[in-house]
């Protein structure tokens, strides 16, 4: 299902995550407002209403997508949020290059313990 009209972010950024998240045919676009995906309750990418891009990584993937890309840990709402790092504008671009990293970021979360899901009231 396309974020498109629910997104807040710009329609050409959504595109690219959408194009992105598509490299992994079982991986689903989620998110009423926040376009992100997840896998057994946890999430692992996720596009900003600002248009940019968090994936979440192991910390050695973490530590050299940091160096390689010269990039940060993304930080939302005045929080830095440890086990994201901030797609650079030119990679979030370059599909075929930031698809080996969405595929890591999707790894990593599938080996995390699955979270218990929210009963419903």
């Amino acid at each position: 299902m396309s974020a498109a009209k629910r997104s807040s972010a710009p329609s050409a950024r959504l595109e690219l995550y959408e194009r992105l998240v598509a490299t992994i045919p079982e991986v689903e676009c989620k998110g009423a407002t926040i376009p992100y995906t997840a896998i057994n309750g946890n999430m692992f990418s996720y596009l900003h209403p600002s248009g940019s891009v968090a994936l979440r990584l192991a910390a050695v993937d973490r530590e050299k997508f940091l160096k390689k890309y010269e990039t940060t840990l993304f930080e939302a709402y005045g929080v830095v949020q440890k086990d994201y790092v901030k797609v650079p504008d030119k990679l979030l671009e370059n599909t075929k290059e930031l698809k080996k990293c969405f595929e890591a970021s999707y790894q990593y979360a599938r080996s995390l313990k699955p979270k218990a899901a929210k009963k419903k009231r």
